[in-house]
């Protein structure tokens, strides 16, 4: 790998700019171009940027938290024991390979054991987990047939909701088994070989003959599926369905006994995000051959539990998901495996001991300093707007006033004294978590709602907008250099963290979160014509983003990707905005040669560095909301400011007439 970026006197790694090719033809090559250049991607990973630079740092901090808990002796059933027990069971590889497949046998029991149609619903209710989240995590998908989200009710967010969502397949979505592009089709190959390897693994005969028929019903199920950017459609998923509808709406599953097993037999009222979907994959479920689903159910189970078995599932798992799926050239370290896994089992068991450690009170006050400006600047963008009438802004105003802001960590920390963990029991431990924090969620259903809970735990180098709270959520590992450091130069610290703030009170206000009141309900609060403004404006930053070109083949999706476009132009904005303010009159000073106003705009380039790997790229063009890295840094071609800046003149590469810019906020 390259060696480790310098951020200079001002934080910005300037060794790593390409000061060859003009800003205004390429901004992204301008500020990263070198670093592009000389950066490889470690042979673990399917793509490398700042954020997961960042990342590995955070990972290393919990792994020395993590060895030291498991060293500590701590008390039975005290949290340190639990994590240190998690931790070390699961880096515990000899007690592992010496069970090799026995630990699936229960489950392939259960699924042998499945005689009819209300034995298949039954089995396939107690496989439901809480896996999903489509509107705080952008997790809307789980290869469990249907995934369950508790959260706000869309129509009352003074209570909670069960959201049911499609689910079932093993590759990342419909497109994989329905596009016949020579990439899908090498993938859908490959993945027929990796079905039949696991079941081999598994020790489970004829597998290339139930591989193709297993292949064949997630096809059928691919084929019911929603498109991904009809999935992120809020007012296309709002869907009420009493469990009394289920039977007539969605016949072929035995849906009594399905929410029976599944522990919501008392659940009355669902939301049903994509009801096309469940209806077709209910369908199938009381229309496909019974052994067709039981093999699928045994190859699911081995699915989502490969990496806590024996080498030859480890093995299988990476080649397949790993180096077909996402062009990683080897096996992360276990440790690093074994950090993730205990992240996702006691979150915040995890994050109480890094923020102790890793989270100085100063970097929060900070942090809080730039979060109150720039929601301020979004105040003035909204007085300032010349085409939104006086009725449209008061309730945008109203609905910025309640924008809650969690900053570095949760006020409260979860409670874990119900999850029991058996040191020595890796794939035991796994099941329990899973199923611990699925009841902790079936638990909220008729409680009041708890609006300050978390999404996002303090270690993961991320941030989020949760529009039924109308909260954004900053953890503390995110909150450190190179996105913001309390010593460092306040214009990158704006272009960099404060861009990522104002990306997140954005959303709030982007195509999703302004269908959303300031109580957090789904209601339109816009004049028909201010709305057809805002969408105007969106559209027009769609085609922008569709011209991109990643790949001489693939294009982004402007569509898909909108939310966060929306949300990138005007958080830096009102990050730019919030830094001219913070400056009180004064002028910036110019250091190592750059203005204020340069670094600013460096500062938010730098954020964006990434390099993919193609298979991952190709990916995440299909799956993920968010534009590639190089993308994003060109975002400043909207901002007025960042023409003189780099005097950026007509005829040059990112150069937009000022009638092109697009302003959103």
């Amino acid at each position: 790998a390259a060696p480790k970026p310098q951020f200079g006197s001002f934080g910005v790694d300037t060794q790593g700019m390409d000061k060859s090719v003009a800003p205004g033809d390429d901004f992204y090559r301008y500020v990263n171009g070198k670093w592009v250049d000389t950066t490889e991607i470690p042979p673990d990973r399917s793509s490398y940027g700042m954020f997961s630079r960042l990342s590995d740092d955070a990972s290393q901090q919990t792994r020395e938290l993590l060895e030291a808990a498991a060293k500590s002796d701590a008390p039975a059933g005290s949290e340190d024991r639990k994590l240190g027990d998690y931790y070390a069971s699961f880096m515990d590889e000899a007690a592992i390979e010496a069970r090799g497949a026995t630990p699936l046998k229960p489950e392939l029991d259960r699924i042998s054991a499945v005689a009819n149609r209300k034995d298949l619903a039954a089995l396939l209710g107690t496989t439901l987990r809480s896996d999903v989240d489509p509107l705080n995590t952008g997790q809307s998908t789980t290869e469990r047939l249907l995934g369950l989200w508790v959260a706000e009710d869309l129509n009352d967010p003074s209570r909670y909701a069960a959201y049911l969502l499609q689910g079932g397949l093993g590759l990342p979505d419909r497109d994989f088994y329905l596009k016949d592009t020579p990439r899908f089709k090498e993938v859908r190959e490959k993945y027929q070989q990796h079905i039949a390897t696991q079941l081999k693994n598994a020790g489970i005969a004829d597998a290339e003959a139930k591989a193709r028929a297993i292949f064949g019903l997630e096809k059928k199920i691919a084929q019911v599926h929603w498109a991904a950017q009809d999935t992120q459609d809020v007012a296309k998923v709002n869907n009420p369905w009493k469990q009394t509808d289920f039977a007539k709406k969605a016949p072929g599953m035995d849906w009594a006994a399905y929410f029976a097993s599944a522990g919501l037999t008392p659940q009355k009222d669902f939301i049903v995000w994509q009801p096309s979907a469940i209806t077709g994959i209910a369908k199938l479920v009381g229309g496909e051959p019974l052994q067709t689903w039981k093999d699928y159910l045994a190859f699911h189970t081995i699915l989502r539990n490969a990496a806590v078995l024996s080498k030859p599932f480890v093995d299988a798992g990476f080649d397949f998901n790993g180096r077909t799926m996402s062009g990683a050239q080897q096996l992360r370290p276990r440790w690093k495996r074994g950090v993730d896994f205990t992240n996702g089992a006691m979150g915040e068991a995890v994050g109480k001991r890094y923020v102790e450690k890793h989270f100085p009170p100063a970097a929060k006050a900070e942090a809080d300093v730039m979060v109150r400006n720039i929601l301020a600047a979004l105040g003035r963008h909204i007085d300032a707007l010349a085409w939104m009438s006086p009725e449209t802004k008061a309730r945008a105003k109203e609905k910025l006033g309640t924008v809650q802001v969690g900053i570095g960590h949760p006020d409260t920390w979860r409670d874990y004294s119900g999850l029991e963990i058996v040191k020595g029991d890796a794939f035991g431990n796994t099941e329990r978590a899973e199923l611990f924090e699925h009841q902790r969620n079936l638990a909220k259903l008729g409680k009041p709602v708890d609006r300050m809970e978390w999404f996002m735990t303090p270690q993961e180098v991320n941030a989020l907008n949760s529009p039924q709270q109308n909260s954004i959520i900053f953890p503390a590992a995110i909150l450190q250099p190179p996105f913001f450091d309390p010593n460092a130069d306040p214009a990158v610290n704006y272009g960099s963290i404060g861009s990522v703030i104002g990306h997140e009170i954005v959303h709030s206000f982007d195509d999703v979160g302004a269908q959303f009141d300031a109580q957090g309900k789904l209601a339109n609060w816009w004049t028909p014509k201010d709305l057809e403004q805002f969408k105007a404006a969106g559209q027009a930053l769609a085609a922008q983003f569709s011209a991109y070109k990643p790949l001489p083949d693939m294009n982004v999706n402007g569509e898909l990707t909108l939310g966060e476009n929306i949300a990138d132009v005007a958080g830096i904005s009102i990050a730019h905005d919030a830094y001219v303010m913070s400056l009180g009159g004064k002028p910036a000073p110019t250091l190592d040669g750059f203005t204020g106003e340069q670094r600013f705009f460096m500062g938010f380039a730098q954020a964006w560095r990434n390099k993919f790997r193609e298979p991952m790229l190709r990916r995440l063009l299909v799956t993920d909301g968010h534009s590639p890295g190089m993308f994003r840094a060109a975002t400043v071609r909207n901002l007025d400011a960042w023409y003189p800046a780099f005097d950026v003149k007509p005829g040059q590469g990112l150069y937009l007439t000022p009638e092109q810019r697009v302003k959103v906020w």
